[in-house]
C-alpha cells in the first residue's frame, strides 16, 4: 500500500515504480503476463487517516451495541404493532373495554405485553458479524454497492473488541451489464478501520468497474471520503490504458479533472506511472480545513 507522505513531494514528481507495493492480484498478473486491457480491468485504493471523531466512534463496540439495541427495540415494537393490527381489537363478552392481545395468550407468553421489550440478543452485545452488519448499514458502507443495483452482492463484516472493523464484499456484475450467454463478472471490495483517535485509519480497495452503473472512479472516492471524513487521504488508481484513451483522450481528461476535484479537499500531489498496457495514478489530498497534527510513527 502507498502511504501518504507527511510532506507531499513537489507536483509532478517522479517515483521509482520498482518500489511500489501494488495490490497482490495486480502484481501477480503483471508477473505472469496474464493481465489484459479489458474495460473492467481497474483497481482503486483509498487510504485515509485522521478520521472525524463522530465517524470514528461508530466503529467502537459499545457505540455499535447501543445503536443495535435501539434498532432491535424499535423493530420489536413495530412487529407487535403490526401483529395487533392484523389480529384486530378483541372485545370481552358483554363489555366495551378492549384488552391487550399479548396479555391474553398462554402463560408461556404472558410476559410479552406491549409495554415489555424482548432482551437484546447476545450477538448484538459482543464482537462479531452481527454488529459488523449493523455498522455496515448505519455508517453508509452498504450504500457503496447497494443490493438495489447489485442484487447478488454479499458482504461479510466483523466488529472487534473494543473497536475496529473489517468487511469484505463479493460483487457480481449487475445482470443488465453482462453479455447474453456469459456469466457475470465477479469483483470485490474490502474495508478496514482502526478508529483510535491517536492513529485513526481506514482503507478501501475495490476492482468493481465504476462505469458499470454510469459512475466514474471519482464518484466512488467522493462517496468513500464522505463516509469517513478523513483529514488526509491518498488514492491509487490502476487501470488498463484503453480506459484512458477512449474518445481520443477526451474521456481521460474528464476523468482526471473529476478525480482532482474531490469536494471538501485539495489535491496536494499527483504522480503518474506509465506501465506496459496500464497506467497507475497516485494522488494525495488534504481537507480544506486540515491544520496538520503531531507527527505519526515513521514520519519526520
Amino acid at each position: 500500500m502507498l502511504t501518504p507522505p507527511a510532506t507531499p513531494p513537489e507536483m509532478g514528481g517522479e517515483t521509482d515504480t520498482k518500489h511500489l507495493d501494488l495490490p497482490a492480484s495486480t502484481a501477480a498478473g503483471l508477473a505472469a503476463g496474464t493481465l489484459n486491457n479489458s474495460d473492467e480491468d481497474e483497481t482503486l485504493e483509498v487510504l485515509m487517516t485522521d478520521l472525524a471523531p463522530d465517524v470514528s466512534k461508530q466503529y467502537y463496540l459499545d457505540h455499535a451495541s447501543a445503536v443495535a439495541e435501539g434498532r432491535h427495540f424499535q423493530e420489536a415494537r413495530r412487529a407487535r404493532k403490526q401483529a395487533a393490527q392484523a389480529l384486530g381489537t378483541i372485545e370481552e363478552d358483554n363489555a366495551t373495554a378492549a384488552f391487550d392481545v399479548f396479555e391474553q395468550t398462554s402463560s408461556d407468553h404472558a410476559s410479552l405485553t406491549s409495554d415489555t421489550d424482548e432482551p437484546l440478543p447476545i450477538d448484538l452485545k459482543t464482537e462479531g458479524h452481527a454488529l459488523g452488519t449493523v455498522v455496515t448499514e448505519t455508517t453508509g458502507l452498504s450504500g457503496l454497492y447497494p443490493v438495489s443495483d447489485y442484487p447478488e452482492a454479499k458482504i461479510d463484516a466483523y466488529l472487534f473488541t473494543p473497536c475496529g472493523y473489517s468487511a469484505n464484499g463479493v460483487i457480481p456484475a449487475p445482470p443488465s451489464t453482462t453479455v447474453d450467454g456469459t456469466a457475470p463478472s465477479t469483483h470485490y471490495f474490502t474495508v478496514h478501520v482502526t478508529p483510535e483517535t491517536a492513529y485513526s485509519y481506514a482503507s478501501f480497495e475495490t476492482n468493481v468497474p465504476a462505469k458499470a452503473l454510469g459512475r466514474n472512479s471519482a464518484d466512488v472516492v467522493q462517496q468513500v471520503v464522505d463516509i469517513f471524513k478523513p483529514g488526509r487521504f491518498s488514492v491509487t488508481l490502476f487501470e488498463a490504458k484503453c480506459d484512458l484513451m477512449m474518445d481520443n483522450g477526451i474521456t481521460a481528461a474528464r476523468q482526471t479533472h473529476a478525480m482532482d476535484v474531490i469536494k471538501g479537499y485539495r489535491r496536494m500531489d499527483r504522480i503518474v506511472h506509465d506501465l506496459e498496457g496500464y497506467d497507475l495514478v497516485f494522488r494525495y489530498y488534504e481537507r480544506h480545513d486540515w491544520a496538520g497534527g503531531e507527527p505519526r510513527f515513521g514520519e519526520p
